[in-house]
């Protein structure tokens, strides 16, 4: 019997950096949402593992143990002692290295998925504390709730989603990529400042995106697509993560459908509503 599971994008709402890290990495408090859509895993029962890759992005990626669906479903086989294998299949339609959690997110939906096909019972907090070496943003993938993120992004609080639960977002990448360890070396070492938990769409609309001033020196282009979606009548518009990918939220589909027609045709897209 086959299952299906949607890794849905992430997009950060406010992303404050605190401070750099003994260890390399950096402090960081953001504020994750997510979008209903993304990457899709599906998975058979076989008696080996094995990963097809299928998808407007799938050339480039690895079929092999650094590719995070595999190395996540050996972690999972490891830890709950599986001896049974699975027949996975990704269709990567989001793009590689992107700000929007797309390793990530595949990583997550693939611990939910082999989670049901194997039978392991295992909570949501249990995946999200097994996958946490393996991404500071997976945990948070492994939820795909709103949430208040902060050490490296790993300690999550849940946060009230009434406020952006189903509102229309437009999802913009230049296809071009950045390098995150790049932009948080660029990192002034200026405090961000604490990201309010009160209220999500108040905490969203007063912070900021810390690395889209340093990821927009790097790649130009961001500011293009930003200031191009800020001319459609948007709600809120942010690079999310560490870039390439910009978003804006709006208040009705035909709104955003026309915003989405005047974007760059070498731009990708997605339109879709927060979950």
């Amino acid at each position: 019997m086959e299952h299906s599971e949607i890794a849905f994008a992430k997009i950060n709402l406010a992303l404050h950096v605190r401070k750099r890290r003994l260890d390399g990495y950096h402090d960081i408090e953001t504020l994750f949402a997510f979008v209903q859509d993304g990457d899709v895993l599906t998975a058979c029962p076989a008696n080996e593992l094995s990963l097809e890759i299928y998808g407007p992005f799938a050339s480039g990626l690895e079929v092999d143990e650094s590719n995070l669906v595999l190395k996540t479903a050996l972690l999972l086989k490891a830890h709950f002692s599986v001896t049974q294998g699975a027949a996975i299949r990704l269709d990567k339609n989001l793009p590689v290295a992107s700000g929007i959690g797309g390793g990530s997110a595949d990583a997550a939906a693939t611990a939910r998925l082999l989670n049901r096909l194997w039978g392991l019972g295992a909570s949501e907090q249990e995946l999200a504390d097994i996958l946490a070496p393996s991404g500071a943003d997976i945990p948070a993938c492994v939820f795909s709730r709103p949430s208040f993120g902060s050490g490296t992004g790993t300690a999550l609080t849940f946060l009230d989603d009434s406020n952006i639960v189903a509102r229309h977002v437009l999802l913009v990448n230049p296809l071009q990529s950045v390098s995150t360890a790049a932009i948080f070396k660029s990192w002034s070492g200026v405090d961000g400042g604490a990201v309010d938990q009160s209220d999500i769409w108040d905490a969203a609309m007063k912070g900021q995106n810390d690395l889209e001033p340093i990821a927009t020196g790097l790649c130009p282009v961001i500011s293009d697509i930003i200031n191009r979606l800020s001319l459609a009548n948007p709600v809120f518009v942010r690079m999310s993560g560490s870039g390439a990918t910009c978003f804006a939220l709006f208040d009705d589909a035909e709104t955003l459908e026309a915003a989405r027609a005047t974007l760059d045709p070498d731009w990708w897209s997605m339109a879709s509503m927060l979950r």
